[in-house]
């Protein structure tokens, strides 16, 4: 084919196909392309079926606002940051745990559907991360697990950046909004429930950070014991070093108090407390019971399987991300906005050691002779 044959094939109607335009969505919709950009951006004073029949075109050309104009139109850059900050100056790859993964990919498609990017910024270490993120114009961060009184969080708002964390954070920290579980109600449902299937002394594994999900977790553990009479049995360790949790979880089986039940706070402690019953020469489910929190697939198909609670992390990334690009744009709210997310117990073999009763049906009545 020709090039002059080419360019007869890329047009349409005197129009370049491609993206379409603002003038494109103008010209369909029968109005200005000052009526587009009011509908669009929820501005100006426009009848609501006028914004309805904009944006209907607009979605049926396919129109996506230039990330380049709106920078110049708005002074915003579209760009949303996202750390962790839970264990300080320690490293850690949180997009390895499960938990993480799957919150920052909710987390990616949320901002996407607004028009914003994720970018994901190195944990304030060592090397200074305060003078990386100053070389990114971010207009909004979230700050996952934050510590009681987190540095960081304090610097991006003396910046004047909107902070929503994931994770209730301490009553000093200045977040414009937070997501975050019933941790307490989690942990006391789980406990029960490992009761009911027989265990009389049932154990944890903690982390030695001081963010709110581990506080407030092993809190109700130690709330549960005190109700129910128990002498609590638990080990601490660093959750950002993997090889501790192995150690830990091999301590707290080795203990002359040793659990009958464990609860694990992290995603590998399930498999570091299969590994360490195995060394005891303990059985699960019929010595030792086990949950861990996680959000892995792998514990489907563990041997035996490991029942797992979920916190949900999709669902809070979402969330995060739409509370803080309606605080990014000016979507008001008199005071910090506060969401909490339902868990799910996912209850597997490996904390059922009672054989459920079968159900006792009436004698069959005989049939009239």
């Amino acid at each position: 084919m020709t090039a002059a044959g080419k360019h007869q094939v890329s047009r349409t109607n005197g129009r370049r196909l491609g993206r379409a335009g603002i003038r494109d969505v103008a010209a369909a919709a029968g109005v200005s392309i000052t009526t587009v950009s009011d509908a669009l951006n929820g501005k100006g004073r426009l009848p609501d079926a006028t914004r309805r029949h904009v944006r209907e075109v607009a979605d049926r050309l396919g129109y996506r606002p230039s990330a380049a104009a709106r920078t110049l139109r708005t002074g915003k850059s579209g760009l949303i940051g996202l750390t962790v900050t839970t264990y300080g100056e320690e490293p850690f790859t949180f997009t390895e745990f499960a938990y993480f993964a799957d919150m920052v990919r909710a987390a990616t498609s949320a901002a996407l559907a607004r028009g914003y990017a994720l970018v994901i910024l190195p944990a304030p270490a060592r090397h200074n991360a305060y003078d990386v993120w100053s070389s990114v114009a971010l207009d909004g961060t979230v700050v996952i697990d934050p510590s009681d009184h987190d540095p960081v969080v304090d610097e991006l708002v003396r910046q004047g950046i909107p902070v929503v964390s994931d994770g209730r954070p301490g009553a000093a920290l200045p977040v414009t909004a937070w997501v975050d579980n019933d941790h307490e109600a989690a942990v006391t449902g789980l406990l029960d429930h490992l009761a009911e299937s027989g265990a009389r002394r049932i154990g944890l594994l903690t982390g030695t950070s001081t963010d709110t999900y581990t506080r407030l977790s092993t809190r109700a553990y130690l709330q549960w014991c005190e109700r129910v009479g128990q002498t609590p049995v638990y080990e601490a360790y660093p959750a950002h070093d993997p090889c501790a949790g192995a150690v830990a979880a091999d301590r707290l089986l080795a203990r002359p108090d040793r659990p009958d039940a464990v609860y694990g706070l992290f995603d590998p402690n399930g498999t570091d407390l299969l590994a360490a019953a195995r060394r005891y020469g303990l059985r699960v489910p019929e010595d030792l019971l086990l949950v861990c929190c996680s959000e892995s697939t792998v514990y489907a198909s563990t041997e035996p399987p490991i029942t797992t609670l979920s916190l949900k992390p999709g669902r809070i990334g979402t969330a995060v991300i739409q509370l803080l690009i309606d605080a990014i744009e000016g979507v008001g709210h008199d005071r910090p906005v506060q969401q909490v997310m339902p868990t799910e117990l996912i209850v597997r073999v490996s904390s059922q050691r009672r054989t459920p009763r079968g159900t006792v049906h009436p004698p069959r009545r005989g049939s009239a002779g």
